[in-house]
C-alpha cells in the first residue's frame, strides 16, 4: 500500500499548497478512514510529518523576516510543556485503558473547530483586522498567548490538528495589527517545535511508522510545490466550502461515533 500512501501525500500536499490549509486536518482522517491505520499511529506519524514539512516554510519565512519570534516564544511557553505533559498522561492512560476513543474524540473536536475557520476564514480575518479593538486587553495579551499556546499543545498532541488553521486564526484575533504574511510565518515557526515535541513523544510510545512517513513525504513535497504554483489560478471560494464541509463530516464521524 506504499503507493497509496504516496498518492494520499500527493493529494494532501497539493491541497495544502493550493489553499495554505494545514495538512493534519486532512491527512490524519484519511489515514484512519481510508487506510484503516490506528488513530495513535496516524496521529503520531502525521505529527512528525507536519514538523518536517513545516520546517522548510519556517526557514523561508525566517529569511524574509516574516516571523515574530517574541510571539513564538510566548506560544511555545504554553504549548511545549502542555504537549510534554499530554504525552505523559497518554503513556499512563495507555497502561490502564484503550486510548483509541480518547484520540478519535479529540480528533473529532479538533476537526469541528477547524471546519468553520476554513469556511469563514476570510470573514474572520477581516473582522479581526478591521473591527477588533483590544483596548485594555493588550496588558493581558502575553498571558493569554501562553494560555492559548497550552490549549493548542494539548489539542495538537491528541489529534495532530490545530497547529495550522486554528493557530493562524488565534493569532489574527490576538494580534490584529499583524499582517497576514507575518501571522502565517509566526504560526509556522511555532508549529515546528510543537509538532516535533508531540511527534517525538508519540515516537517514544511506538506511534510512528517510518515507512509510512517516508511514503507521505515522497508524495507531499511535490504536491505542495505544484499546488503553490497553481494557487493563483484556482479560486479559494470554490475549494474552501468543499474542504470545510468535508472536515465537518470527518469531525462528526470521529466525535460522535
Amino acid at each position: 500500500m506504499e503507493w497509496g500512501y504516496t498518492v494520499a501525500g500527493l493529494v494532501v500536499g497539493f491541497v495544502v499548497g493550493l489553499t495554505g490549509m494545514g495538512g493534519g486536518a486532512l491527512m490524519t482522517p484519511i489515514l484512519i478512514l481510508f487506510f484503516n491505520i490506528s488513530p495513535a499511529l496516524a496521529i503520531g506519524t502525521d505529527l512528525l510529518f507536519a514538523s518536517i514539512t513545516k520546517a522548510g516554510g519556517m526557514v523561508v519565512h525566517g529569511r524574509r523576516g516574516h516571523i515574530e519570534w517574541k510571539i513564538v516564544r510566548l506560544m511555545a511557553m504554553g504549548s511545549i510543556p502542555a504537549a510534554a505533559i499530554t504525552v505523559l498522561v497518554l503513556q499512563q492512560y495507555s497502561y490502564s485503558g484503550d486510548t483509541k476513543k480518547l484520540l478519535t474524540t479529540a480528533l473529532g473536536v479538533a476537526l469541528l473547530l477547524t471546519a468553520p475557520v476554513v469556511l469563514f476564514k476570510g470573514y474572520l480575518a477581516n473582522f479581526a483586522h478591521t473591527r477588533l479593538k483590544l483596548g485594555a486587553f493588550v496588558h493581558w495579551r502575553p498571558a493569554v498567548t501562553v494560555a492559548v499556546g497550552a490549549g493548542l499543545g494539548i489539542l495538537v498532541t491528541l489529534s495532530s490538528v490545530g497547529a495550522g488553521v486554528l493557530g493562524t486564526m488565534i493569532l489574527f484575533f490576538l494580534y490584529p495589527h499583524m499582517t497576514a504574511v507575518r501571522v502565517v510565518g509566526t504560526d509556522i515557526a511555532h508549529a515546528v517545535p510543537l509538532t516535533a515535541v508531540a511527534g517525538l513523544g508519540h515516537l517514544q510510545m511506538g506511534n510512528v511508522d517510518f515507512a509510512l512517513l517516508g511514503s507521505l513525504l515522497v508524495g507531499s513535497l511535490p504536491g505542495i510545490y505544484v499546488g503553490s504554483h497553481l494557487s493563483s489560478r484556482v479560486p479559494e471560494k470554490v475549494l474552501r466550502p468543499i474542504l470545510g464541509t468535508l472536515l465537518l463530516l470527518f469531525g462528526a464521524k470521529f466525535a460522535f461515533s
